[in-house]
Formats: C-alpha cells, sequence, structure tokens
C-alpha cells in the first residue's frame, strides 16, 4: 500500500502568526500552518505533514498578498534561515512576539500574571548584532534553478550561513544586513582571496580542508576583532606560509581590524572553546561600553549579540532588583545564576553588598573576573562549574544567603534541582531572565506556589526573527 498522497490546497485564508512564526489558517475545522505566510495573506499550499491535530504546509503560489507583505530587503530572504520575518512590517513583529510571551506563560505555564508591559523594540532592525560566524564550504547549497553538474569548482565553494536542517549545505552569502562593515568586506575579501591562491574550504562531510570558519565581532566602540579557524590542512611548518600570507594580505587589507587571531581545528565539530587561539596582529580583546563599564571581550567570550538591546535587557533587571532593595535594610546578597563573562552581575554590583556569579564555562568565568577587576569592582566572586552541582546548601552557607536572586539560563531553562535548592534557600526576590519563554513558563510554575509575579517585560533582542528574550519579577509569599 502507497504513501497517502498530501493534499493540496487553493484559496487558503492566513488569520494570523502562529509559533515559529509559521502562518495560521484552518480548513475544515482543522489547524493549518503555513511557511512564510503573513496573517491577510490568500494562497495556494502544499501540506507535507499531516497530523491527528493540525497538517502543516508550504506556500506554491501567492494568489493574493497581504496589504501588511513587505519587499524583503535581502537578496538571500526564502534561501537562509534567518530574518524569516522580513516580510512583516516591525511593529506587527513585535506584537506577535508580545502575544507569544503572553500565551506561553499562561497556556504552558497557567501562570497568574500581571498585565505583561509592552515590548522593547529594537531602535535597529539592520545592523545591529556584534557578532556573525561564517562558514567555508566546498558544496555550497544551490539555489533554484542551479545544476550542480555544470557549475566549476570555483562555483561551487561557499562561504556563508549553515542551511537549516542540513549539516553539510552553507550558503553562499554576498551581502548580510545584520552586522555593520567591514564584515561584509572582510567575508568577501577573504573568500577571493582563498580561491586566487588555491586554499581549500573546508569538506564538512570528510572533515578536511584548509580553511573552515571566521568570526567577525565589531563593536559600539568602533573595535573589529576577527578570528580565522583553520582545518587540519593548515597543521605543521609546511602550512605555514600559507596561513600567514592569508592573516598578512587580511590585516593589510583592513587595517580597521583591531585584534586578529587564528585558530587551528582539526576536530570533529566546529566549537573552538577547548583549543588554543593565537594572538596573530593586534590588541588581545576588544571592549564594549554600557554607562561607566567596559567590558572585555577576548575571541572565545560570551557577550550578547545586540549591544543596544542589551543594555536595555539589564536595565530592566536592574530597576527590579532595586525595586525589591529595601532602603533602611543592609545592601543585598546577589546571586547571578548563569552569570556568563558577569555582565548582569557587574551591571547589579553598585546596588549589593556581594554579588556572586556561577558559570558553566571556565573561560566566561575568567572574563568575568578580568572584567571585575578591570571595572575596579571588588564586591564580586565568581564560580564554574554544572550548576546543579555548584549551586547546594553547602555553597549558600559558605557564600551567604541570597536576598535576590537572578536567573539566565540557557534556552533548556534551569534544572529541576537547582529550582528545589531555589525554593529551600527561598530568597526574598527572583528575576528570570529568558530566551526561551515556553521553558521559562515551566520554571515559574515550579515557583507559583511560594512566589507571586510582579512583572512580565519582553525585549526584542532579534528584529525579523521569531525569538523574543522575557524578564519576569518574582516577589516571595509571606
Amino acid at each position: 500500500m502507497g504513501r497517502q498522497k498530501k493534499p493540496y490546497l487553493e484559496q487558503i485564508a492566513i488569520e494570523a502568526t502562529a509559533a515559529e512564526g509559521n502562518g495560521l489558517a484552518h480548513v475544515d475545522g482543522k489547524v493549518l500552518f503555513v511557511k512564510g505566510g503573513i496573517p491577510g495573506d490568500i494562497v495556494d499550499v502544499q501540506v507535507n505533514k499531516v497530523r491527528s491535530g493540525y497538517s502543516q504546509g508550504y506556500i506554491v503560489h501567492l494568489v493574493s498578498p497581504s496589504p501588511h507583505r513587505l519587499v524583503p530587503f535581502c537578496q538571500h530572504f526564502g534561501e537562509c534561515g534567518g530574518c524569516t520575518w522580513q516580510t512583516l512590517p516591525y511593529p506587527m513583529q513585535t506584537a506577535f512576539k508580545q502575544q507569544q510571551v503572553v500565551d506561553q506563560l499562561t497556556r504552558i505555564g497557567h501562570l497568574d500574571i500581571p498585565e505583561v508591559s509592552p515590548i522593547l523594540g529594537s531602535a535597529k532592525t539592520d545592523h545591529y548584532r556584534n557578532k556573525l560566524e561564517y562558514t567555508f564550504s566546498n558544496r555550497r547549497w544551490l539555489l533554484p534553478g542551479e545544476d550542480w553538474s555544470v557549475l566549476n569548482d570555483e562555483e561551487r565553494l561557499g562561504l556563508g550561513f549553515h542551511v537549516s536542517g542540513f549539516f553539510d549545505k552553507v550558503l553562499d552569502i554576498r551581502e548580510c544586513h545584520l552586522q555593520r562593515e567591514p564584515s561584509n568586506a572582510i567575508r568577501l575579501f577573504i573568500r577571493q582571496y582563498a580561491i586566487g591562491h588555491g586554499l581549500s574550504f573546508y569538506d564538512l562531510r570528510e572533515n578536511r580542508g584548509f580553511l573552515r570558519t571566521m568570526v567577525v565581532r565589531t563593536t559600539s566602540t568602533g573595535e573589529n576583532m576577527l578570528v580565522i579557524c583553520f582545518g587540519g590542512e593548515a597543521q605543521g611548518e609546511e602550512a605555514r606560509p600559507a596561513r600567514e600570507a592569508l592573516l598578512d594580505a587580511v590585516r593589510t587589507r583592513f587595517p580597521e581590524i583591531t585584534s586578529l587571531y587564528y585558530v587551528i581545528n582539526p576536530k570533529g565539530n566546529d566549537n573552538f572553546s577547548d583549543l588554543p587561539c593565537t594572538l596573530y596582529s593586534g590588541a588581545e580583546a576588544v571592549y564594549e561600553k554600557m554607562e561607566n563599564l567596559h567590558f572585555k571581550i577576548g575571541p572565545k567570550s560570551f557577550y550578547q549579540t545586540n549591544s543596544a538591546q542589551a543594555y536595555r535587557l539589564y536595565s530592566v533587571v536592574r530597576d527590579f532588583v532595586r525595586e525589591g532593595i529595601e532602603t533602611e535594610s543592609p545592601a543585598p546578597v546577589i546571586y547571578d545564576l548563569y552569570t556568563g563573562t558577569g555582565t548582569i552581575a557587574l551591571f547589579l554590583a553598585s546596588l549589593a553588598r556581594q554579588v556572586v556569579g556561577i558559570e558553566y564555562v571556565p573561560e566566561a568565568i575568567e572574563d568575568a573576573k578580568v572584567n571585575a577587576r578591570e571595572n575596579g569592582i571588588t564586591n564580586t566572586a565568581f564560580f564554574a562549574g554544572d550548576m546543579k552541582d555548584v549551586l547546594n546548601a553547602d555553597f549558600i552557607a559558605g557564600h551567604g544567603q541570597p536576598d535576590i536572586v537572578v536567573l539566565d539560563p540557557p534556552r533548556a531553562g534551569i534544572h529541576p534541582s537547582v529550582a528545589q535548592v531555589l525554593l529551600a534557600c527561598a530568597p526574598k526576590r527572583m528575576v528570570y531572565v529568558s530566551c526561551n519563554p515556553a521553558t521559562q513558563a515551566r520554571d515559574l510554575a515550579i515557583f507559583a506556589p511560594h512566589y507571586t509575579i510582579l512583572h512580565v517585560q519582553p525585549v526584542d533582542m532579534f528584529p525579523h526573527t521569531t525569538h523574543v528574550e522575557n524578564v519576569v519579577s518574582l516577589v516571595r509569599k509571606d
């Protein structure tokens, strides 16, 4: 018995935006999610997934575009997996993100929440990122109508972003609108230099090649860092002349690069956090400023990729923390869990008697200590380790009962044992920062019997994407 043919649906009206930015429609009383659809579109849809409660499909023909639909500003729209909401006006994007936060807190967490504060949109909706990573590939992603068999070796090369769902396919990027120059110029120069000098692009299936990835960092202070990651073929003295010739060419062409590093990565994955980074020229770090603080950013450092919105996010956290400080009492002990490089901890240090930061990545903790020292902040203490192993009753006994806890976990949220430790030590206030309101809602449900939600503040860190950051303030029930 053959597979049942998936239906082709005509004249479907997109009613709203749903999870992951899909358009939402109803057909015969059943939900249909349509990739790329926006409210007001009339479309013909090829269904490619059928489930008991819903179907999914993609647009074959745009019968009548929504009056809201915009022309994409990027030539790579539709092929690149980023910036999927370019067709949607920014005010509509933020409205949908706001509603997403409400829905996930109430439907997933079943939480009693106050009125959600209006989302803080980004003043810049392009060139807002301070970091991008590009991948070299000898088998780039083919565009519609292209035939691999007629392409020459050069035309098969790509330097850009991974295509969603394919570990070995890279979309060759001509211009990205996410990061200010010289990001595009550096990438295009290296691409052409490598082709002209016969440097091999990485084979992601065979795990071999000369050029593997590159990372560009730009700061609001005007500094620029480039990290070129070479593959195993660039190891050894025999490869050194070609490696250094490329680095010299880049340094000469772009004197505005203030920090130039290289890494040799023969491993089976692109992560170089456990590999030595060699400073080839310039300063060992770039710096980002936030009010009177400056943060050192090395080749392995984590820093929020939207600097301007990071400041607004941290300002919200500080306002919520400040609200919980009783002026008559001694300054509080604050725990900053998942502290990263200590940006939030240092931002809050002036309000606290002591700030204790915990983070899984040892290199990030070293950055946090350096940042504290360089900013003259002496009331912070930073510790590296898995949160569920570090944060326990003995740790709290040794470093002080927290009056206020700030949490900024990864997308997966917090481990159940961490939640139980927090319930046991019962801080007066908590501020939960999340890049995934769904897991945030799940975690907040654990605290709900003992804490009241005071504030909910969404922040848009990534325009033209479906991602949204959310900050929730909680107070212990007495």
